[in-house]
């Protein structure tokens, strides 16, 4: 399979580092050429699955401004300029719970929309969480930390409490480690 060519890129909007919004004209393998295909940029994010020493699950009963009911969440931010991921989840986790953890398992890393730049999920599963300070986070949104158990928070996926795909990945698939 032969790859689609970028003839041009031109910025229509930009809100760094938030969003940029980009038409680039491709070409097709086929020949055809494309010549406003939108594309976007948006900072590359971690989210983290934090079980506690106790085997229990941190999450968090939050609001989002774009889902009308609260909704359970996990730690998660944007990645700093130059900030590696594993860093990035282990400031996160830090910051909005007070933990830190020695045993970090990766769970991947999944592009959002290729097709469309936009960002890379980066997904952690930290084990044997424990408090050491006290939660300094800048987060927008309220919310509430909650402990779940196992079968708890595999519950609360099959109920689709985790109204946010990439959170609903990372549980997937820290269930599975």
């Amino acid at each position: 399979m032969l790859p689609w060519k970028t003839h041009s890129r031109k910025v229509v909007f930009d809100q760094s580092p938030w969003l940029v919004v980009e038409h680039h004209a491709v070409e097709l393998p086929d020949g055809r050429v494309i010549p406003d295909w939108p594309w976007l940029t948006t900072p590359d994010y971690i989210n983290v699955v934090a079980q506690t020493e106790a085997g229990e699950y941190l999450c968090f009963w939050q609001r989002k401004y774009g889902v009308p009911e609260p909704m359970l969440a996990l730690v998660g931010g944007y990645l700093k300029p130059g900030e590696a991921p594993l860093a990035a989840a282990q400031r996160e986790l830090r910051e909005e719970t007070g933990c830190v953890s020695e045993d970090w398992v990766d769970l991947g890393h999944f592009l959002v929309d290729p097709n469309r730049g936009v960002a890379t999920g980066n997904l952690y599963l930290a084990r044997q969480a424990r408090r050491v300070c006290e939660i300094d986070s800048d987060d927008l949104e309220a919310q509430e930390m909650v402990l779940l158990s196992r079968a708890e928070l595999e519950q609360a996926l099959l109920d689709g409490k985790f109204k946010i795909l990439a959170w609903a990945a990372a549980v997937a698939l820290a269930l599975r480690v």
